[in-house]
């Protein structure tokens, strides 16, 4: 399974439109499949696309010259930035930029992927502002996974946010977004049973092969992949006592992943041995390409006298019939060929199976979890909100304070008692602005800032909003 967390940094803009916080997303829930295997075969390529600033050809319509890149402008003053969320069921992109960055990677990914901008469009859903925020914070509290309440979202928001961090794609804007989002996961996680509860896509799997396994300590198991996923594969194999465990590295890491954990890595030719002696086969690698086609699976096909479980096939085997054999399949693209389905004696789970099953959950925490994740979005938009006030708040301050340090001028010629008369006037100071700052930060809040920098300009005129110095 493809867990691969991209940032990219999109070139500033200038441009009529209004900036801010926005996404796109296409998920499991928008997107079938298929579609997104075909996003995430050309995953480098997007994330290559998306943070150049120059140098690609334009979209057959799209007015950029070739030299303005996917997302471009003149405003080198404005900071925008980006951070990409990228799984095997998920592709998302949060910007701190121009509102039509989404449209704009929509593009670009219809371009570089072949799929149709209607239909890539139709998957694709794009928010802006709190919208936006409120989706983040019910993803990384897992509660937009394929299996609600999923713990490993969390840990790759974050991962995600780090990387784009340390690469210096992130703003101020984004960096409080996605802080914010971590508490609001931590929150969830403490206040409500949802993530306790919930499944991992691996777990899950497992759950629905026990139905045809009868004792995981007899079963032998073929591991292919060496990533994140097989590291959670094969602890959530190990809780149910399976033993009897190899390791398939397409990559050639099979020796270096089993040489810790006690499981027998194959060489690259043993594949397909390995494969006719298996019941269980669960492939999680990040290859772009099916390693096991239907050709390879009926080339192993083998008799033998009875099922490794009757369960499997309802009845006792007979030596003219073949041995079943299970394959789970958690990679996008798929590890493995569809029509492989179609062998005697195989069964196929992929990920769009596994989601067929994934809909049980606690509707009580999964709505208390909800709550929360929305009552998080509000704050947050109130802070921003709250956030656009500060310069009318800052103009007040500065403008009192300006008339103060006069007042203080003209006291310290009074003689000795002009400490006294300085400390009684900025004590003053303070008491005075206490209240209007305080009314101005709450009219920011409730969205009011115009309101806020109309009553400053009023009352003091507009040299009070201009900055001081």
């Amino acid at each position: 399974m493809n867990s691969s967390l991209v940032h990219t940094k999109f070139s500033d803009t200038a441009s009529a439109t209004s900036g801010g916080l926005s996404c796109l997303s296409i998920d499991h829930k928008s997107a079938s499949l298929s579609l997104l295997e075909r996003v995430e075969r050309h995953a480098d390529e997007l994330v290559q696309t998306l943070t150049q600033n120059e140098g690609h050809t334009p979209l057959a319509g799209d007015s950029k010259t070739p030299d303005q890149g996917v997302i471009s402008g003149a405003d080198d003053a404005q900071q925008n930035g980006s951070v990409v969320i990228a799984t095997c069921n998920r592709f998302e992109a949060y910007f701190d930029a121009n509102s039509s960055a989404p449209e704009e990677a929509i593009r670009a990914i219809a371009r570089i992927t072949g799929v149709p901008e209607t239909e890539l469009t139709q998957a694709t859903r794009v928010r802006h502002g709190v919208d936006a925020a409120h989706h983040l914070f019910e993803v990384s509290s897992g509660l937009e996974s394929v299996v609600m309440g999923e713990g490993e979202i969390g840990g790759q928001v974050r991962r995600a946010f780090s990387q784009a961090k340390l690469a210096g794609s992130t703003t101020p804007e984004l960096e409080r977004l996605f802080q914010h989002a971590a508490t609001v996961s931590k929150t969830v996680k403490a206040r409500t049973r949802v993530q306790t509860q919930g499944r991992s896509l691996v777990r899950l799997a497992l759950l629905l092969a026990e139905s045809r396994i009868g004792d995981w300590a007899g079963t032998r198991v073929l591991l292919v992949g060496t990533g994140a996923y097989a590291a959670v594969t094969l602890a959530a194999l190990r809780e149910r006592g399976a033993r009897h465990i190899a390791v398939h590295s397409p990559s050639g890491r099979a020796h270096t992943f089993a040489k810790t954990r006690e499981v027998r890595p194959l060489e690259r030719d043993a594949l397909t041995a390995e494969l006719a002696a298996a019941d269980v086969i669960i492939a999680c690698s990040t290859a772009q390409d099916p390693i096991v086609d239907a050709e390879l699976v009926a080339r192993t096909v083998t008799a033998a006298p009875r099922p490794f479980c009757t369960s499997f096939t309802g009845r006792a085997g007979t030596a003219d019939l073949p041995r079943q054999r299970l394959f789970i399949d958690l990679g996008v693209p798929r590890n493995i060929a569809p029509e492989a389905a179609q062998v005697p004696g195989v069964e196929v789970l992929d990920l769009e199976v596994i989601a067929m099953h994934a809909g049980v959950e606690e509707l009580s925490s999964e709505t208390e979890a909800r709550q929360i994740t929305s009552a998080a979005a509000a704050e947050f938009a109130a802070d921003q909100a709250e956030r656009a006030a500060v310069p009318s708040v800052l103009a007040l301050r500065d403008h009192v304070h300006s008339v103060l340090e006069a007042e203080i001028a003209r006291a310290a010629k009074l003689g000795p008692e002009a400490a006294q008369v300085q400390a009684a006037l900025r004590h003053f100071a303070g008491r005075l602005l206490h209240e209007p700052t305080l009314r101005l930060r709450a009219l920011g809040r409730t969205g009011q800032a115009p309101v806020a920098a109309a009553a400053v300009q009023t009352l003091f005129g507009s040299s009070a909003l201009e900055p001081v110095g």
